[in-house]
């Protein structure tokens, strides 16, 4: 009954994501961009649905995964560097960011890859608990390392994707914005993200673990 559940629930999270991704489609701010963006994101989405008969993550981790490519859709349809949230915190909030803090890059890939870390570390540690004898320090280390190698290969394929385009179609597949050291910022906020959710994920553990210890030591007392 659960397993049931549990397909319906991932059943649902697909067809909603790929409902995004055809809107994400739709009259993109550039066709050769969307469709440069996806082709991980398919990878990616195409691989879960083809072993989840035999290794289904946990309903946390395929949460954690929609709701990066969700935040990634976004960024595919405008290219990450022309999300316009700026018009949309002016219209809706009155508030303006770029006045607030003087800062007139925009942002939003920024925020990608910090949800990347953020997000989809848990879904690594996962796999890496479940397939290998991984635990503690190596475990967190390992899942650290794999966020890191990750990151750095898609700034590899950035590079090698934006070398082979136009000027245009580059500037928004690589989505540098004049920025020299945009690439290794990048990876350092990834990981930031990654370090971030990884230390939420032990100190929850360790935690849990506590008040059982405790419990346990009472009852030894009791009948002890």
């Amino acid at each position: 009954m659960q397993s049931r559940q549990h397909s319906r629930y991932d059943l649902t999270l697909l067809m909603v994501f790929l409902v995004i991704v055809l809107i994400s489609g739709f009259d993109p701010r550039s066709r050769v961009d969307w469709a440069l963006e996806n082709l991980l994101v398919l990878l990616l989405v195409g691989t879960l649905v083809a072993v989840a008969g035999r290794f289904r993550l946990s309903t946390t981790s395929i949460t954690l995964v929609f709701a990066f490519l969700c935040v990634h859709e976004l960024g595919a349809h405008y290219t990450y560097s022309l999300v316009p949230y700026e018009h949309w915190s002016s219209a809706w909030l009155g508030f303006s960011f770029e006045r607030a803090t003087g800062i007139h890059r925009n942002y939003y890939d920024r925020l990608v890859h910090l949800s990347y870390g953020l997000l989809l570390v848990y879904p690594v540690r996962e796999v890496l608990g479940r397939l290998t004898p991984l635990r503690g320090f190596w475990l967190f280390f390992v899942t650290l390392n794999i966020m890191l190698s990750t990151s750095a290969v898609y700034e590899l394929v950035e590079w090698i994707g934006g070398a082979f385009l136009g000027n245009d179609t580059a500037n928004a597949f690589v989505g540098a914005q004049n920025d020299p050291w945009d690439s290794q910022k990048d990876m350092a906020i990834a990981v930031a993200g990654a370090f971030a959710s990884l230390l939420l994920v032990s100190l929850r553990g360790t935690v849990q673990k506590q008040p059982m210890t405790t419990a346990c030591r009472k009852k030894n007392n009791l009948w002890g």
